[in-house]
């Protein structure tokens, strides 16, 4: 387990990289906190990653979302939403938001950048102490995972880089819990006035014994694995089709990245041919989607003259500079 000093100084390091900017679906393991009704307050204590090699409690997931028009072929298709993982996830150039970077230059294009730049959110674990939420079922193992925005990720970064923060909250005699608040603003489900506990609590008894017998998550588990070349080959053509205002193709992308809810073709002419019903709790992908006002970190860059924001357009320019 790292150490609050080994982790204030990884914080301070990605910061100055940074410049200082600010970022399995069904699974009844993943704590559902968005369901809290306005003015609730569930208290949980987050616990280390079972990768003793992470610095952190937590892993970063760095996601790109794809809109489509709808299904190709299904004349009664809804837009859909395809999400795949940013290789800046995996510490390698990202093509798609390197495309998406030069639009910022164009104020025309910021709206659409922004629907395609990447969007943070952070896995925990940890016990629910004390819930706000009548759930119908609950996991054997009482240690649930937590998917955290960006707001709430600020609160809990800020708070450990805190001088009067002297043991590490995860700590199993002297840390602290912490208290995920709900409550709304500009009709957002708002979190800022969550909050870590100002008395340390050691772990009970019923806590040690479920961590001894169920053992810790490693995180990065619950991260998407590393597209393949071809899966990233996959993924920019997705991206060119989701800009171009084009259907999503089960055929073509299908058997790499689908919609939520939309399960495999399989040639079986019994089974659900395309979509399956989803999940009526949020997956781990679009939970902290629901915390806040959408912001969406983007690149500061100079205007350049303006073009029209239509997708062809920038298909376009893109196509344009792949041919230079």
């Amino acid at each position: 387990m790292a150490t609050l000093a080994e982790i204030r100084a990884k914080l301070k390091e990605q910061e100055s990289r940074t410049g200082g900017s600010k970022s399995s679906g069904g699974d009844n393991a993943i704590f559902p906190f968005w369901n809290m009704t306005e003015g609730q307050t569930t208290t949980v204590r987050f616990l280390p990653d079972g990768d003793e090699s992470n610095t952190f409690f937590w892993k970063e997931r760095l996601m790109i979302k794809l809109p489509f028009a709808g299904i190709k072929g299904e004349t009664d298709s809804r837009p859909v939403q395809v999400q795949i993982p940013c290789m800046e996830m995996y510490g390698d150039s990202c093509e798609i938001l390197n495309e998406v970077r030069g639009w910022f230059k164009d104020p025309s294009l910021e709206d659409m950048g922004r629907k395609y730049w990447k969007k943070r959110s952070y896995i925990f674990q940890g016990f629910v102490t004390d819930n706000a939420l009548s759930e119908d079922t609950t996991p054997e193992n009482p240690i649930r995972r937590f998917i955290i925005g960006p707001q709430i990720f600020q609160i809990i970064k800020s708070a450990l880089m805190d001088p009067d923060m002297e043991e590490l909250p995860t700590d199993y005699t002297a840390g602290v819990d912490f208290r995920l608040t709900k409550t709304s603003k500009g009709g957002y489900a708002d979190y800022s006035t969550s909050s870590w506990a100002r008395r340390e609590r050691p772990l009970s008894d019923t806590e040690m014994k479920a961590i001894e017998s169920n053992g810790l998550f490693n995180l990065n588990d619950f991260l998407p694995k590393k597209p393949s070349d071809v899966e990233v080959k996959v993924m920019k053509e997705m991206f060119e089709a989701s800009v171009d205002g084009e259907a999503y193709d089960q055929d073509k992308f299908g058997q790499y990245f689908r919609p939520a809810g939309m399960s495999a073709r399989t040639g079986d002419p019994n089974a659900n041919k395309d979509t399956a019903p989803a999940p009526s709790a949020p997956k781990v992908d679009t939970s902290p989607k629901q915390e806040e006002a959408p912001k969406v970190e983007a690149p500061k860059v100079e205007a350049t003259p303006s073009t029209s924001g239509k997708a062809e357009d920038i298909l376009s320019m893109i196509r344009q500079r792949q041919q230079n």
